[in-house]
């Protein structure tokens, strides 16, 4: 009984008793915020993956970046299987021009689409990270996908990478870099299995993709690579690697990198990847709030 309760206190305020107040108060204030509407630009589509613990995070990530840009892209929200109807509802009318996609939904029509290939689909029954993969390639309707991960904030106007995704001749994906590998694989290693450059460090939280970019044949001949299923949370990173690397890839400037630190000043955005997390509640939000609340 001890060390359960010891356990929920350092879960809590393991990082300090102000994260804990701007997670678990401040951060629903966005909830009073008005919703967003007008997201009906087909020239790009925005596809997020969320579940109970990240949905009020994604609706920072999205108001944070539509409160500093003019974009209008459509918007598709997956449900990982374990959103409730409170989140689901919140989704909804924050976002009401969104199409909010149920796992349930989802899991007979994407599971038809990989019925031809076994390692996909099995890869997408044991692992929830890979719907950024297989669902987004189903669900999506434009030419281009902006992948947006929930656990990003955005204080200015990402000026380059909404430029890439506008120019109709801009025909490479282009990612954030990680701060560390993030593949199953080392690019070194299996280069030589491969009949394209495999560009490491790419991380698959924010970034351009291109429909043609994604081949259900190559991520069935891709999954089969020793390795590649090591690491549960580095499979779909590692798929995205491999195929914007073999489609033509480039990395958004230094300004976008994924860094395992602070918050700096002036930033554009900032990537809370898993570490730094708490960063996003103790730091972020107070910068992004007024953003939001000025839109």
């Amino acid at each position: 009984m001890l060390g359960r309760l010891l356990y929920r206190y350092r879960a809590k305020f393991g990082h300090g008793f102000r994260t804990a107040w701007q997670r678990d108060v401040v951060r629903w204030r966005v909830l009073k915020t008005p919703p967003v509407d007008g997201l009906t630009d087909n020239s790009c589509e925005i596809h997020a993956l969320t579940c109970e613990r990240d949905w009020v995070d994604l609706i920072w990530a999205l108001k944070s970046l539509y409160s500093v840009s003019d974009v209008r892209f459509r918007l598709c929200i997956h449900d990982d299987g374990s959103l409730r109807p409170e989140g689901l509802a919140a989704l909804r009318a924050h976002f009401p021009d969104a199409r909010v996609i149920f796992r349930s939904d989802a899991d007979e029509r994407v599971g038809l689409m990989l019925r031809n290939h076994p390692r996909c689909g099995a890869l997408r029954q044991s692992n929830t990270l890979s719907l950024k993969v297989f669902d987004f390639l189903s669900y999506l309707e434009s030419d281009r996908l902006l992948l947006l991960d929930s656990d990003i904030l955005f204080f200015r106007r990402p000026e380059v990478l909404l430029n890439r995704i506008k120019d109709q001749g801009y025909k490479r994906n282009t990612l954030n870099r990680d701060w560390g590998m993030g593949y199953n694989v080392e690019p070194d290693v299996v280069q030589k299995i491969l009949d394209f450059p495999f560009q490491s460090h790419v991380n698959s939280g924010l970034g351009l993709i291109h429909r043609k970019s994604y081949d259900l044949d190559d991520f069935e001949r891709w999954l089969a690579i020793p390795g590649m299923l090591s690491h549960p949370h580095r499979i779909e990173q590692t798929l995205v690697g491999l195929a914007s690397s073999k489609f033509g890839h480039e990395f958004l400037p230094k300004e976008y990198d994924v860094l395992a630190q602070r918050t700096r000043t002036n930033e554009i955005l900032k990537h809370y990847t898993g570490p730094i997390r708490h960063l996003m509640y103790l730091e972020g939000l107070d910068r992004a709030a007024p953003l939001i609340r000025a839109s």
